[in-house]
C-alpha cells in the first residue's frame, strides 16, 4: 500500500514548507519544555528535533518504518543523538517509569486506540514527569463536529490515519494525568488545537474513588 510511505515523504519534504509559522512556533513552544530522558510519541520524520533543548535524552517512538528513516537522516544531519524505536503508543517498549518526561505533537490523532495509548503513556513515566502535548482536538461547537465527523474517513485516508474529532483531553485524564493548568486554546474551527502540560501524579498522594 502507498499511502502512508507516501503521506511519509510528503510530511518530510513537502509539509515543511507549507506549515504556518505560528504552528512551528506552537511546536517549539511544546519540545522545548521536556528535560532529561524523553520520549517523544509519533516522531515521524523528527521535524522537532531542532527544538529541545541541549543535553536531552531523547527516544523516538513511531510505528511507521519509513518515517523513522527520515528520523534518522535528519538527525544525523543535525548531530543530534537520538534513539529510535519501532511500535505503538498502545504498547511502548520501555520499563514503567523509566522516561522524565514525554511529548506528544499532533500524535494522538492517529493512534489506533487513543485512550489505551495515554495509559501506555502514563506508566512510563516517572511519578511528578510530563506530558507536553499539542494536539488538534474534538470542537467545541455541535455544527464544526458534525463537519469533522463528516469528512474524517477521505481525510484520515490522506492524512497517515489522522482522525479530527478525538476527546484527547479526556483521554489523558481517564489515564490518570492530572493539567497543571487549563490546556491552552491556540485555535478554534474545524482543526481546534490545545497545548498544555499533563502532570503523572505520584499515586501514593491520590486519592481513592
Amino acid at each position: 500500500m502507498c499511502a502512508y510511505p507516501c503521506f511519509a515523504f510528503f510530511f518530510t519534504h513537502v509539509y515543511p514548507r507549507l506549515e504556518p509559522p505560528a504552528v512551528r512556533a506552537w511546536r517549539q513552544a511544546a519540545a522545548g519544555e521536556a528535560t532529561g530522558r524523553v520520549l517523544e510519541i509519533g516522531i515521524g520524520p523528527g521535524l522537532n528535533l531542532p527544538f529541545y533543548r541541549p543535553g536531552v535524552e531523547l527516544f523516538g517512538l513511531d510505528p511507521d518504518p519509513a518515517m523513522l528513516r527520515y528520523a534518522k537522516r535528519r538527525a544525523a544531519f543535525l548531530g543530534f543523538p537520538l534513539t529510535l524505536v519501532r511500535g505503538e503508543a498502545e504498547r511502548i517498549p520501555f520499563p514503567t517509569g523509566f522516561f522524565d518526561g514525554a511529548v506528544s505533537i499532533f500524535a494522538f490523532c492517529s493512534v489506533r486506540r487513543p485512550e489505551a495509548a495515554a495509559r501506555e503513556v502514563f506508566r512510563v513515566l516517572r511519578p511528578g514527569g510530563r506530558l507536553f502535548f499539542l494536539e488538534h482536538v474534538r470542537a467545541e461547537g455541535e455544527g464544526w463536529a458534525f463537519i469533522q465527523r463528516l469528512v474524517t474517513p477521505p481525510w484520515s485516508l490522506l492524512a497517515g490515519g489522522c482522525h479530527l474529532a478525538r476527546d484527547t483531553l479526556a483521554d489523558f485524564v481517564r489515564a490518570g494525568f492530572v493539567f497543571e493548568e487549563p490546556p491552552r486554546r491556540l485555535s478554534g474551527g474545524l482543526l481546534p488545537v490545545r497545548v498544555g502540560r499533563a502532570l503523572r501524579p505520584d499515586r501514593c498522594f491520590q486519592k481513592s474513588p
